[in-house]
């Protein structure tokens, strides 16, 4: 089984810096952190990547950690 992603210090500030900047950018970031796998690789095309976006965020331009 999979554990559930937790976002470190690291991650979160990240995140926010990039949030400031552009926030749906911000949160394809989160998204691509979640499906990653160990490795840090993530096996979608990109119509599987929005519709997982749409799927996902009920706003893509809202803060979402």
């Amino acid at each position: 089984m999979r554990k559930a992603f937790r976002p470190n210090r690291r991650f979160r500030r990240d995140y926010d810096r990039l949030f400031k900047q552009d926030p749906r950018a911000a949160n394809v970031f989160l998204l691509l952190a979640e499906l990653a796998d160990q490795k840090g690789q993530v096996e979608a095309d990109p119509e599987e990547l929005a519709k997982l976006m749409a799927a996902r965020f009920e706003d893509p331009m809202g803060y979402q950690l």
